[in-house]
């Protein structure tokens, strides 16, 4: 059965071509399911996939896209019953093996978690890793002892998808959340969404040699990496924590020892791809529950036919909040399915 799918791969003279194309159903493998994918979401790391970007897109030509909630049609263990519904997470989903960009995805049964809670499958989606990443953060912040008698918390990229979760989270939290963006005119919907303060991509981005800074953040997320990282992390208060998940700044870390031995600054890493099932289960399960955000005007739709201009504005810096992918399966019942692979 052939099925429709955004594929990134090379042209004759080497360039990166990234295109709707077509994939083919193969024959089920033993311990792997098929799942009929209901929606997907954009992330920055898809955008950079999309552009034939080696660190992410470890093979070619490659289906980008790490976030997919679906339903599966066929199963080879007896873990899995066609008609559940399921989200795919693993680092090599969208990476190294074909991603959440397509109609169909095969993948190994441990990939597949079950919807947490009452979450619908487009809620989770909506999340994803963005909303995933931003709970981890916030939880190294709490085993890091921020709590909301610590003093303000700064975020920053906080009109991204990790940014502005990593708001709403620390605002249910009590914190005072200070809010750093480059967009302005974004200054009120990020107040909505649990902000007290929102100041400019500048207040990030002190550029003097200076080792230590003004101690200002009890703690911090930031989605952005480089100098906004190390402005953040030398303005950080004693015992502090600031969580790093992003590099659209840039890789590099301009930084001393000094706000780790002076101030006993703990940098936290944080990395979406790479965690245990049981770890996964518990945070999704605090998304569902007791951390449960709110997406309503956070969220735009968009068809699979749209995703190569979307990936570009996301990789231009010109997408606030989560964009969904219906990958148009979401209308079809749950149930017995026949795979035609002809």
């Amino acid at each position: 059965m052939h099925y429709r799918a955004l594929i990134v791969g090379k042209s004759e003279t080497g360039a990166i071509v990234c295109a709707l194309g077509e994939r083919t159903l193969a024959a089920l493998t033993q311990g792997y399911c098929t799942i009929r994918i209901d929606y997907s979401a954009i992330n920055y790391k898809d955008a950079l996939a999309a552009a034939g970007h080696p660190g992410v897109a470890r093979r070619l030509p490659l289906v980008p896209g790490i976030d997919a909630v679906g339903t599966v049609v066929e199963s080879s263990v007896d873990e899995w019953k066609v008609g559940q519904a399921a989200m795919i997470a693993h680092a090599d989903f969208g990476t190294s093996a074909d991603g959440g960009f397509a109609e169909y995805a095969q993948v190994p049964a441990e990939w597949l978690v079950p919807l947490p809670g009452e979450l619908r499958a487009r809620d989770v989606a909506a999340q994803g890793t963005a909303a995933f990443t931003a709970a981890q953060c916030c939880d190294a912040l709490l085993k890091h002892g921020v709590t909301a008698d610590s003093g303000p918390v700064v975020v920053s990229g906080a009109t991204g998808g990790v940014g502005i979760f990593a708001v709403q989270l620390l605002s249910k939290m009590g914190m005072h959340v200070v809010a750093s963006t480059g967009k302005p005119d974004r200054a009120d919907w990020l107040r909505h969404h649990g902000a007290r303060e929102v100041v400019g991509r500048d207040a990030l981005d002190d550029r003097s040699p200076r080792p230590l800074l003004s101690a200002q953040w009890a703690g911090g997320v930031d989605t952005v990496g480089g100098n906004c990282l190390s402005t953040m992390l030398r303005a950080t208060r004693p015992r502090g924590c600031v969580a790093a998940c992003g590099l659209v700044g840039g890789a590099d870390l301009p930084i001393t020892v000094f706000p780790f031995i002076l101030r006993g600054v703990v940098l936290a890493g944080i990395d979406s791809a790479n965690v245990a099932r049981a770890e996964r289960s518990r945070l999704w399960e605090l998304l569902a529950g007791a951390w449960r955000l709110e997406t309503r005007d956070l969220v735009r739709e968009i068809a699979l036919d749209a995703l190569p201009q979307e990936l570009e504005n996301i990789r231009a810096g010109r997408i606030a909040g989560r964009v969904v992918v219906n990958l148009g399966n979401a209308n079809h019942e749950s149930g017995e399915m026949t795979i035609d692979r002809t």
